[in-house]
């Protein structure tokens, strides 16, 4: 079967691998739609703290059930959502409930070989049945979930003042489901170091409060705040010198929830720290409970996919796709790859 492989930083390649061979708990799937993320674009750059290559990258999946489900609700034909966090179920954060960071956890496309290819398998309880969803939307799920369960982690409080740094995919859906559990009386302001990209979430997703990161960022933050900052910060940038401001950005008594990762060391200043009284939470990946979650929203109209999804090419066409999407003045918010 085709498959596309990282073999090194800044190289894809086309290659044909044998199909997986069944295995007992395991589903086979036909993958049909691949969203392209960060993380992707940090494993094709050698940016990725937790990888070795060569790699088949692809986590952002949706395809169509082959064989080997043993619940009647997915039967054979069954377009799917895919989870690609595959967790032990025993460690400690599995006994908490928390496969998300699972003590030995693999996400396919990162840890494993993932889906940017014909076929996978995966556990059973790694797949959502689809329902409505086309297998464009369903493979945006994933994603999504990501900023689904950030907001979820950082316990918003209806009416809340938040700030989301970095608007990549991952900013902007956290942006997207704070808005929507903040409510009505919620505000949720967008920031970034690009002033394009600030203009595509103001022009083509609504939202209009939006600050340039840069010397005069926090004068802006207090200019829209009156002085006060924000209640909760969350940082989706994943880059070292952006996390360390983010701390600036939290009101007193606020939190701070750090979305990116990266490959280093961040310090913060632990007076003002301690002064403000300030939370920091970490959020990592998402859980079904997260998945069902945009899956329910996306179902009932309240995301705009159809502005998120601004790319679009074949599977055969991605080692050439990918580079020019990086060099393009105007990247993907989200680009999609079908097979």
């Amino acid at each position: 079967m085709r498959a596309i492989v990282c073999t090194e930083p800044g190289t894809l390649e086309r290659i044909d691998i044998d199909p997986p061979e069944p295995k007992a708990g395991m589903v086979s799937v036909d993958i049909k739609a691949i969203g392209i993320c960060g993380t992707d674009f940090h494993i094709y750059k050698g940016l990725h703290p937790f990888l070795a290559y060569p790699r088949i990258m692809g986590h952002e999946l949706s395809g169509v059930v082959v064989e080997g489900a043993r619940s009647d609700s997915l039967p054979p034909g069954t377009p799917v959502v895919i989870n690609p966090y595959l967790s032990c179920g025993t460690c400690v954060a599995c006994r908490k409930g928390k496969p998300n960071c699972c003590a030995t956890l693999q996400v396919l496309g990162v840890h494993i070989d993932g889906g940017m290819c014909e076929r996978v398998q995966v556990p059973e309880e790694n797949l959502y049945p689809a329902g409505d969803l086309g297998l464009r939307d369903a493979a945006m799920i994933e994603f999504l979930a990501i900023g689904a369960h950030a907001v979820r982690r950082s316990e918003i409080a209806p009416g809340s003042r938040v700030l989301v740094v970095g608007a990549g995919p991952i900013g902007i859906g956290t942006a997207l489901f704070a808005t929507l559990a903040g409510g009505p009386d919620g505000h949720v302001a967008v920031m970034d170091v690009s002033s394009r990209r600030l203009a595509t979430v103001a022009d083509t997703l609504g939202f209009s409060e939006t600050i340039l990161a840069g010397d005069s960022a926090l004068d802006e933050v207090d200019r829209l705040t009156g002085g006060e900052r924000y209640d909760l910060v969350f940082d989706a940038t994943g880059n070292a010198k952006a996390m360390e401001r983010s701390f600036d950005f939290v009101a007193s008594g606020g939190t701070l929830v750090m979305v990116g990762v990266l490959k280093a060391s961040i310090t913060f200043d632990d007076p003002e720290f301690h002064r403000k009284e300030m939370t920091i939470r970490a959020s990592r990946n998402a859980t079904k409970e997260d998945f069902e979650t945009v899956m329910n929203a996306v179902a009932a109209g309240k995301i705009p996919m159809d502005a998120i999804n601004t790319h679009r090419d074949t599977l055969d066409a991605l080692p050439e796709a990918m580079p020019g999407w990086l060099a393009s003045d105007a990247p993907p918010i989200k680009a999609i790859v079908t097979v």
